[in-house]
């Protein structure tokens, strides 16, 4: 947006100064605010045209003083010009400072970005999850090791990002980090946080991302089977370190828990439903959204099974769970002792929940995003998406009745 500035000179008389001539000031106005400086010249206010803001007459200090004026205005429109060529968000205070020499110091990613993450990391518990601060945390690194593998800089002024430095950017991480195509794009949109932050204030005017095209490819997710379910669940393992971390993951698969919600899930939360039954109500710690769950019978099990657990009674936690990396690591196990063919996490659980417990059997979509404490169903459809089986299911119930007409 281009700004009006206007330009006035005038005489300004200093309080309780006996003087025969009168200093001669210049005022600036942009967009409702002002400066004034001085121009270093005086005159008598009888030789002063206010209307033409100019010496009267063809007096010789007169005529020098004109010309004085017009190299001062002269020099005041070049300052203008020069901050609009660079793409600077003229004030009027910006336009002093920069005619006197007075160099104000330039906004810089790395400044905005860390003080972005320390708010984030302050927030806690809050606006933001654990696992969102890494992400920007990571997502730093990543543009810092990027200005210096492309740029060989340690930082940006942020009004000289722009589109190519965003496409570079993505080239680096799909080349150099070797990022998968949505791995790359997560660390891009964090990157448009930042600069979201640097538009709202006016430290950038043309948006980089203007033009950018972000395509976030549709990833099928695995989930177990019933049969897979069943063979976990009657598996018996040595000892009890396998057998704890096999009931943990199912109870996630029954309720579609994510780690941290199950890992934080206290025996409060435990309530009695409308109908009478047992129900988890909690909140997602990655939205904080609600989740109202009714309990199935294998997860009262695993509740009944550990409430005498020494962790819960002490912590007075629901579970005793262990750390999402060693969860992972004894699942990676008790996949090769079951002959599970996939690469088990506890993330798997959550995705067998939404597909083999509930919507392959029949349990509609609406009632499971709300379970799953989703924010929007599109997001619950995608594993709708995936389910040939029960596509395969309802075509085979369709084609048995319509050969028994």
């Amino acid at each position: 947006m281009i700004k009006n500035v206007a330009i006035l000179f005038y005489l300004k008389r200093r309080a309780n100064a006996n003087e025969e001539k009168v200093p001669v000031y210049v005022r600036i106005t942009c967009e409702g605010q002002r400066v004034e400086m001085t121009t270093g010249q005086k005159i008598h206010p009888r030789s002063w045209d206010p209307s033409q803001e100019r010496a009267k007459g063809k007096a010789s200090d007169n005529v020098k003083l004109n010309v004085a004026l017009d190299e001062f205005g002269r020099k005041i429109n070049d300052t203008i010009r020069y901050l609009r060529d660079i793409q600077e968000e003229l004030s009027a205070e910006k336009i002093k400072n920069r005619f006197l020499g007075k160099a104000e110091k330039p906004i810089m990613l790395m400044d905005v970005f860390k003080e972005h993450n320390q708010k984030a990391a302050a927030l806690v518990g809050q606006e933001f999850s654990p696992s969102t601060v890494t992400r920007y945390e990571t997502t730093l690194k990543h543009t810092q090791n990027f200005m210096q593998w492309k740029y060989k800089i340690n930082d940006i002024r942020v009004k000289e990002i722009d589109h190519r430095f965003i496409s570079e950017f993505e080239f680096y991480l799909r080349s150099v980090r070797k990022c998968n195509n949505n791995s790359a794009l997560k660390y891009i949109k964090n990157f448009g946080k930042i600069v979201r932050i640097c538009l709202a204030n006016g430290w950038i005017i043309i948006n980089p991302f203007l033009n950018y095209k972000i395509k976030i490819k549709k990833v099928d997710r695995p989930f177990l089977s019933q049969e897979e379910l069943e063979l976990m669940a009657s598996k018996k393992f040595v000892g009890p370190r396998l057998e704890q971390v096999r009931d943990i993951f199912l109870f996630s698969c029954y309720t579609g828990l994510a780690y941290i919600d199950v890992q934080k899930l206290k025996r409060s939360e435990i309530v009695k439903g409308f109908d009478g039954e047992q129900w988890i109500f909690t909140n997602r710690q990655k939205t904080d959204t609600p989740s109202r769950i009714p309990l199935l019978p294998y997860a009262m099990t695993v509740i009944e099974k550990y409430r005498e657990h020494p962790q819960c009674t002490t912590e007075d936690k629901l579970l005793p769970v262990l750390s999402n990396q060693k969860m992972n690591a004894y699942l990676k196990e008790i996949a090769d002792l079951c002959g599970i063919l996939k690469d088990l996490t506890f993330h798997i659980a959550r995705h067998t929940f939404a597909t083999t417990v509930t919507l392959l059997n029949g349990v509609p979509i609406e009632s499971v995003s709300k379970m799953l404490g989703h924010t929007n169903i599109k997001t619950t459809q995608h594993y709708a998406r995936i389910l040939d089986l029960k596509v395969g299911e309802d075509m085979s119930v369709l084609r048995t009745k319509m050969q028994t007409k």
